[in-house]
């Protein structure tokens, strides 16, 4: 299927934006991490995206060849130095209850596994779709009595990256269906809605433009497979919704909450765009 060539961008998005068609990485290159780890970083485009794509690709595609390599090795990706700084967190006593998260979830590496991988999801005792920094911050008020980590802070984003690494390689499977498919309908609607002052949905870029360049950017699909994220722009570790207000901004409309339900929608959506994509967390990018 041949995805359109940006046919519905308007004319001060046009100017604005500028998009080309300069490629700068080489989309036919396949990600081993350590040198044993495969990562399925292109596959075919979930059912309910089967409309407009065939293939989804990682974001890693779409990056500078020296980009690449430093998520090839852990040495060299400076993610990893978050989490190993969240690897004492989860061990460290915190709260009115004298609890870690180890106290309840023991060994990182056992309990976590596959964690990653199925958030956002339904929470049938809350009632609503949760991210995983939301169940960061339920365990740490109502079972550590410890406070709330700020949504997009260091310490919130760093365990969000541990608990990622635990289900690293493995496909990314969001439900969309039963309580949780009305949210998803809303991250939907958000994901095809213009903003902004430019007039510019998620799907302008993402879909629609992925493969050309936005100014000196080289635009992937906006998956969110590899999140949190180490951006080489702002040298430390972003978590989705960090990302989502930037690109909200850039569209010049007033942004959402990091951690509000316009958010969680939205991630929701997006992160079912990537169903069957590994979970590479944490990635590198610009």
């Amino acid at each position: 299927m041949t995805k359109p060539m940006g046919n519905t961008l308007t004319a001060i998005a046009l100017a604005a934006v500028a998009f080309g068609t300069v490629a700068t990485a080489d989309e036919s290159a396949d990600l081993v991490i350590n040198g044993d780890q495969e990562m399925t970083i292109r596959t075919a485009a979930p059912a309910h995206l089967s409309d407009v794509m065939d293939e989804i690709n990682s974001g890693w595609l779409y990056r500078k060849d020296e980009t690449q390599l430093l998520q090839m090795d852990d040495f060299d990706n400076p993610g990893m130095i978050f989490v190993d700084l969240a690897q004492d967190a989860w061990n460290a006593v915190d709260g009115s209850e004298d609890k870690s998260c180890a106290s309840c979830h023991d060994n990182v590496e056992e309990t976590m596994k596959g964690v990653r991988a199925v958030y956002p999801k339904w929470n049938e005792t809350a009632g609503e779709v949760r991210t995983l920094a939301h169940q960061i911050n339920d365990c740490r008020e109502n079972q550590m009595g410890a406070e709330k980590w700020k949504y997009t802070g260091g310490k919130m984003t760093a365990m969000e990256a541990l608990i990622s690494v635990q289900s690293r390689g493995m496909p990314v499977d969001v439900a969309i269906d039963g309580p949780a498919q009305s949210t998803w309908e809303q991250g939907k609607e958000m994901y095809y809605s213009r903003t902004g002052q430019l007039e510019l949905s998620c799907a302008n870029c993402h879909e629609e433009n992925y493969g050309n360049m936005i100014r000196a950017d080289h635009l992937s699909q906006g998956q969110i497979n590899g999140f949190p994220v180490y951006r080489l722009k702002n040298s430390k570790l972003n978590n989705a919704h960090a990302r989502f207000k930037g690109c909200v901004r850039d569209t010049r409309a007033e942004t959402y909450k990091p951690g509000s339900a316009d958010f969680v929608a939205l991630e929701l959506y997006v992160a079912s765009r990537g169903n069957g994509l590994s979970v590479e967390a944490p990635s590198v990018r610009n």
